[in-house]
């Protein structure tokens, strides 16, 4: 959360915002450098690549900004709250309705 509130800040260079855009968007990507199928190495890029960007653009950005973003970051409670119970909620509504109609056609298929 830190890193994209640096991303918006006006303080931050634009190299940074370049840097941090890219190590964003592979942290989000479901497509990844190294296939996660491949033993070992697949889930290395993850643990190797996304941590190094982050020290990266930490370095490029100004400790004044970064404190600023922190702040900010902590003062700001997370995203969610009756939202994510409610997403949940639907979420859990699909599979149970999902499960329902499988017994249902499994039912009146072999029932």
């Amino acid at each position: 959360r830190v890193l994209v509130a640096a991303m918006g800040h006006p303080g931050t260079p634009w190299k940074a915002k370049v840097v941090g855009a890219m190590v964003i968007a592979y942290a989000a990507s479901p497509i990844d450098l190294i296939p996660d199928f491949i033993p070992v190495v697949g889930y290395l890029d993850d643990a190797v690549i996304v941590p190094a960007g982050i020290w990266l653009v930490r370095r490029m950005i100004p400790a004044a900004v970064l404190a600023e973003c922190r702040a900010k970051v902590d003062a700001t409670p997370p995203a969610g709250g009756i939202w994510k119970w409610a997403g949940a909620g639907v979420i859990g509504a699909i599979w149970v309705g999902a499960a329902a109609f499988a017994a249902w056609w499994a039912w009146g298929r072999w029932g």
